[in-house]
This record gives structure tokens, sequence and C-alpha cells, in this order.
């Protein structure tokens, strides 16, 4: 018997204003925090098994980087986007973003074998969540 195929992992980093706030509103969202990697700089938001979003308060952030810090609230500077198991889930997803004090996108785009909508976290940060009918993707 084989070893398991690795599964590449991938971890967003993203400034973030008030940890605290963050996290509630990640945790709202059904996601949880890994508390191993987590402390009073940063929150390791678990999405899945190979997903990890990394909140991080700005002046850690800067650590990181040269670069000036994007304002996501005016800024595009990515756009996250996560799969959804059906139309339902998605909405799902997005209206509890907006009970949680996100902010939903106006537009939807439903083009019958694709459903997705966009929601922006606390900070501006953009998300969109995403449908595909599994026979379009076979076909």
């Amino acid at each position: 018997m084989s070893a398991p195929a690795y599964q590449q992992m991938i971890f967003v980093n993203l400034p973030v204003n008030d940890l605290d706030a963050s996290k509630k509103f990640f945790t709202e969202l059904g996601y949880s925090i890994n508390a191993q990697f987590s402390d009073e700089n940063a929150a390791s938001v678990v999405i899945s098994d190979t997903i990890v979003a990394m909140l991080l308060k700005h002046p850690f952030y800067a650590t990181f980087t040269d670069k000036e810090i994007a304002d996501a609230t005016k800024t595009s500077e990515v756009l996250i986007c996560l799969s959804a198991e059906s139309r339902a889930k998605v909405d799902e997803l997005v209206e509890k973003a907006v009970a949680a004090g996100g902010t939903a996108s106006p537009k939807t785009q439903d083009m019958g074998f694709m459903y997705g909508r966009a929601f922006d976290d606390l900070d501006g940060h953009t998300w969109e969540v995403v449908w595909m009918d599994p026979s379009a993707i076979e076909g």
C-alpha cells in the first residue's frame, strides 16, 4: 500500500484592523480558529483541510513585506474564491457573512451551470463563493 498523495495547502495571509472582530466574523461563518498557530498578532482560520486564512494585525503583516499594505475597502488587492457544494450553500455562506457584519456584492453570477456571489469581510477583502454543476465539469 502506498502513502497517500501529498495535499498541497494554501495559506492566504490577510491584514486585519481588529483581530478579535475578524476572528468572531470567521467563526460566525462556521470556520474554526487553530489556536496552535494563533496569538495576539495572528489568527489561523481553518477553512478546509487544505485552505487556511492567516489573519494578521497590520504591524505584524508589515514584517513580511516592504510594500504598502492596501486598504481593501478602497483598492482590490486580491479576489479569494471558495467553492460551494450547491447553489443553496453559496447563498447560505454569503448570508452568514452579511449577518456577521460583512457586505454582500450586489452582483450575482448565474450562468445555469455555474452560480456565484461575493462578500467583503470586515476589512474589505473580497471572498467569492461559487458552485459549478459537476456534470458541466465532467462534460
